[in-house]
């Protein structure tokens, strides 16, 4: 394939990108504009992306994501060896606690749900599997990142900065270590409200043997039953299930 197909069919697969929740639809003048192409290049993209399933028209002129990504996140789903080994698991601690317990991953700085396995009384989330999340708010991603080798760390902490500050956490660089060396030697984290006031949670992340995580999994509950919860227990049960995942897909 020519350097020339190559970057135009990287600007095409570009289309896919431009949706998000404040964006469901597009227009090819949208398309053209935000991928600074001629209008007839913009339809032709269009014209590829409904073909392949991957657009589809939802009004006239206006465009969505098309049925093709439901059948793909079928497959993801079905491919993804931490639900194909862990979700047994999972529902394990749903039934010993009653809480929802949700898996995290983190694709490149990206943080995106992948499963949430019901609890007596389901949780009301505002995120859920696709939709992304905060990188520095919230249970679950503090513990993926507690993973970071130092490097990789500094690496985020310089590329993000501002954000991190914002979110409340240490503005230096040793600061910043210190706090995620701390989560990673407790191998667990307690989120209290910080994603969402009402909501609350206790996370832990699946190790793979060279350090990293394949995952992190969380259990939600009412922010308003901190003070009966057994975080001791919570903790227990969830940094002994992450390690049950963790050692069947070693």
């Amino acid at each position: 394939m020519s350097e020339t197909s190559t970057s135009s069919l990287e600007r095409m697969l570009g289309v896919l990108d431009l949706f998000d929740d404040t964006h469901l639809t597009r227009t090819a003048e949208d398309i053209a504009q935000a991928l600074d192409v001629s209008l007839p290049t913009s339809y032709r993209y269009v014209r590829l992306l409904l073909q392949a399933g991957l657009l589809q028209r939802v009004e006239e002129s206006h465009y969505a994501l098309g049925p093709r990504i439901i059948l793909l996140d079928h497959y993801i789903r079905r491919a993804d060896p931490v639900l194909r080994v862990g979700v047994p698991i999972l529902r394990e601690l749903v039934q010993a606690t009653g809480f929802d317990c949700v898996v995290t991953g983190l694709f490149g700085q990206q943080v995106l749900d992948t499963h949430r396995e019901m609890g007596g009384a389901p949780a009301a989330l505002s995120y859920g599997r696709g939709r992304p999340r905060p990188l520095f708010l919230g249970g679950a991603p503090k513990v993926l990142l507690s993973t970071f080798g130092s490097a990789q760390l500094k690496k985020l902490f310089e590329a993000r900065h501002a954000e991190l500050v914002r979110c409340g956490l240490p503005a230096d660089w040793a600061g910043f270590r210190r706090y995620y060396a701390g989560i990673r030697k407790a191998g667990y984290y307690v989120s209290r409200g910080e994603l969402e006031p009402h909501l609350s949670a206790v996370a832990a992340p699946i190790l793979k043997p060279d350090g990293g995580a394949w995952a992190a999994i969380s259990l939600v509950f009412e922010t308003s039953r901190l003070a009966i919860v057994d975080l001791e227990k919570l903790a227990k049960l969830i940094t002994e299930a992450a390690t049950r995942i963790g050692g069947r897909l070693a």
